[in-house]
């Protein structure tokens, strides 16, 4: 079996590969695993992550990943949400002893930084997803037939402007790092739904304690364990395609490998890359990849030469800057002569792409002066920025009909990714589902059918019933259209 890209996708597939007896190679063309979400070290010495990533308690399948190769440990959950305005006030928000979806009610209705109208916009618009089970029936539109935008989904919940900017967009434009206008209202349904409003510790933000390398080091180990290996700089030129079947794959250094599978997990517009032009022009599910689109997300990492935050992490209003976390304390690693080092994240950051280093650093230690005044007096030792142009694909509406199955039209080739089919948008969970999906349609190939694919968190409280209300609804609906065809 062979596995192309060592990101989430790739390592969780062959993962789950190998503990059902396959013997895995898997190829990564970088000299480091985690492909979008890695960590690598600068030529000072500092380990720093290409950007931050986060998981949330309604990850199941990711958080079943970091068990399986060792690493589970090495996520610390925080319960409390805390937001900060440019002038610097605080607000957070919390879970208390009440049934979903209210658990949250009492620490939003006192959130400082909304007003009453805000709040109450909100409220109406939260009560229609929960009641509806996450599955509200305005999504479509009435002219497509498409789902509309997010967007387009809270104006028609009449949500006020600072509603709109201080709280769905802070959410989403972080989460699924798409600007409200181009993301299919599902997703940024689903978002409320899954992770605030069905169960009680779904909203949970779990950090890394450790670069994000160092989470993937069980792969190695999971691998080896049926004789199988991890290689690094093992770049592919592409596949052969004989009649229609996959036999082989081309290394950059010419030689040809065979397998009795190939599992492509890179990026969507990296594996028509590795098709022959015929093949390209000839299957639906290859060239409708060319109609994802691809969405930004910039890193920011600053070195202070003094302590200026307390809190782990923070969450910016009316700002470029979305997310500052306090490396230094999550890690527990000190920074030489008591500094401090701060990761700052810009999601959906277009409007950066052609500024220059210093001018995004200048920018954003403009917005830090305001919500950590001890940045006003400290020193910036240090700073960097890493640009991923490509980070992730945009959830656009309509866009999951360009989005392929795990198993590919070509014999023998199999399909990991974020991008591919999986109910869920363009993160690291949908990451992991993707390569548990493939493993699973490898393995039922092979006529040995095993289940890697974890379910969502069950919806709790009085979620629980409205969940059962609106699948009943559903199941009515689909009765019906039966009977009047």
């Amino acid at each position: 079996m062979i596995v192309i890209g060592g990101g989430l996708a790739g390592l969780s597939s062959a993962v789950a590969l190998a503990e059902a007896g396959f013997r895995v190679r898997l190829l990564e063309k970088r000299p480091h695993l985690g492909g979008r979400a890695a960590s690598y070290v600068l030529p000072g010495g500092e380990h720093v992550d290409n950007c931050q990533h986060v998981t949330l308690g309604c990850c199941t399948n990711l958080e079943d990943f970091y068990r399986r190769v060792g690493a589970a440990n090495q996520i610390r959950f925080f319960d409390r949400l805390l937001f900060a305005a440019p002038d610097g006030k605080r607000g957070a928000i919390s879970s208390v002893a009440l049934p979903p979806p209210l658990h949250m009610g009492p620490s939003f209705l006192a959130f400082p930084l909304l007003g009453w109208a805000d709040k109450n916009a909100i409220a109406r618009a939260l009560l229609a997803i929960a009641l509806s089970g996450g599955r509200p029936a305005d999504l479509a539109s009435s002219v497509a037939g498409e789902n509309i935008s997010m967007l387009a989904w809270l104006r028609k919940h009449r949500q006020t402007e600072r509603a709109i900017r201080r709280f769905w967009e802070v959410i989403l434009v972080s989460a699924l790092d798409e600007e409200l206008d181009r993301i299919d209202a599902r997703y940024g349904i689903d978002v409320f739904w899954k992770a605030f409003l069905s169960t009680r510790g779904g909203y949970r933000v779990g950090i890394p304690r450790v670069p994000l390398g160092n989470l993937y080091e069980g792969c190695h180990r999971a691998l080896a364990a049926q004789g199988g290996q991890v290689q690094l700089r093992a770049g592919v030129r592409g596949f052969r395609v004989v009649d229609g079947v996959v036999d082989g794959v081309e290394r950059e250094d010419g030689s040809l490998e065979n397998a009795d599978y190939f599992l492509s997990a890179v990026p969507q517009d990296a594996l028509p890359e590795l098709l022959p032009a015929a093949i390209l022009e000839s299957e639906p599910e290859f060239l409708n990849l060319r109609n994802l689109r691809a969405s930004p997300i910039t890193g920011v990492h600053l070195w202070f030469d003094r302590r200026v935050m307390d809190e782990p992490f923070l969450t910016l209003l009316d700002s470029t800057t979305q997310w500052v976390f306090n490396k230094t304390q999550l890690s527990g690693e000190a920074v030489e002569n008591g500094g401090q080092y701060l990761q700052l994240v810009i999601s959906a950051s277009y409007g950066l792409a052609t500024r220059s280093r210093q001018d995004i650093i200048e920018l954003c230690l403009n917005e830090l002066r305001g919500v950590l005044p001890a940045t006003r007096a400290a020193v910036l030792v240090k700073g960097t920025v890493v640009k991923e142009m490509s980070a992730t694909f945009s959830p656009a509406p309509g866009s999951d009909r360009w989005r392929p199955a795990q198993k590919s039209p070509l014999a023998r080739l199999f399909l990991a990714g974020d991008w591919t089919s999986t109910g869920w948008p363009s993160t690291m969970e949908g990451a992991v589902r993707s390569g548990y999906l493939a493993a699973e349609a490898i393995l039922s190939e092979a006529g040995t059918p095993r289940k890697f694919l974890q379910p969502d968190l069950r919806a709790e409280g009085l979620a629980r019933f409205w969940t059962s209300g609106s699948q009943a609804t559903a199941r009515e609906r689909s009765s019906s259209a039966k009977n009047d065809s």
